[in-house]
């Protein structure tokens, strides 16, 4: 979202996504699986598993690669000790706290341009 960081939500509206991504891992039964391997089977374009991946070490973790070995991901070891219920519920939480966050930055975007009326309104 506007390509500042700190606005850029990795969970908001990505959880169905993140969800699959999860699942994946767990129906291969492959500990490690390179971004190729995961869209194929979820069906997600390549580019935006690769994004998906990168922006969330609380779910998955990048594999130190060798000289000319390909880049493997898999489920971050505190994942992995937790159940699907409990994942989903992780990702849940972290979808509350971004809306919550969203919802606190319009209100506070709508506030400013109140008091800014209501100081101009006297004037006129």
């Amino acid at each position: 979202m506007l390509g500042l960081s700190p606005l850029e939500f990795r969970f908001r509206g990505k959880s169905r996504l993140l969800l699959d991504i999860y699942y994946c891992f767990i129906e291969q039964g492959s500990p490690a699986l390179h971004p190729t391997q995961i869209a194929k089977h979820t069906g997600i374009s390549f580019a935006e598993v690769a994004r998906r991946l990168d922006a969330t070490p609380e779910l998955f973790v990048k594999l130190p690669t060798r000289a000319g070995d390909v880049t493997r991901y898999r489920i971050n070891t505190s994942t992995s000790a937790r159940s699907a219920e409990e994942v989903e519920a992780l990702v849940q939480q972290n979808v509350q706290r971004e809306s919550l966050l969203f919802y606190s930055l319009v209100s506070m975007v709508f506030l400013a341009l109140v008091i800014v009326v209501m100081t101009i309104v006297p004037n006129v």
